[in-house]
């Protein structure tokens, strides 16, 4: 079965950074694109960021380009969002993720669209205080 659990939330002030981990479990990252979307409170899911499983190749939602980092370590079956400069708007339940398409999920990314990936583990709460 596929299981991935999310840590790494809290409270942070306006300008600080934070990393999430994602520890992942039955499957490879090799058939699978990973990533993370988030839900603030009163607003749409929205897709942050995926490694694209078909190339490798990361995708960013625009309003995280040049924040947020993804990354994965593949001997241990986590990955990261390496997250910096956040914004009170930041604030949600982020949540990591994986799907069987290669590129799928990115392409939504990338396009601004929501995107419903195979699988979802519970969410992280970040809070960034202004």
């Amino acid at each position: 079965d596929v299981q991935l659990q999310a840590s790494g939330g809290g409270l942070v002030q306006a300008g600080g950074s934070l990393r999430l981990s994602c520890a992942a479990s039955g499957f490879t990252f090799d058939s699978h694109s990973i990533g993370w979307f988030r839900q603030a409170p009163g607003k749409e899911r929205e897709g942050v960021s995926c490694i694209n499983s078909g190339d490798g190749s990361t995708s960013y939602a625009d309003s995280v380009k040049g924040r947020f980092t993804i990354s994965s370590d593949r001997a241990k079956s986590i990955f990261y969002l390496q997250m910096n400069s956040l914004k009170p708007e930041d604030t949600a339940v982020y949540y990591c993720a994986a799907d069987a398409s290669p590129f799928m999920a990115g392409t939504r990314i990338h396009l601004g669209l929501y995107y419903e990936w195979d699988y979802s583990g519970q969410g992280t709460l970040v809070t960034v205080s202004s």
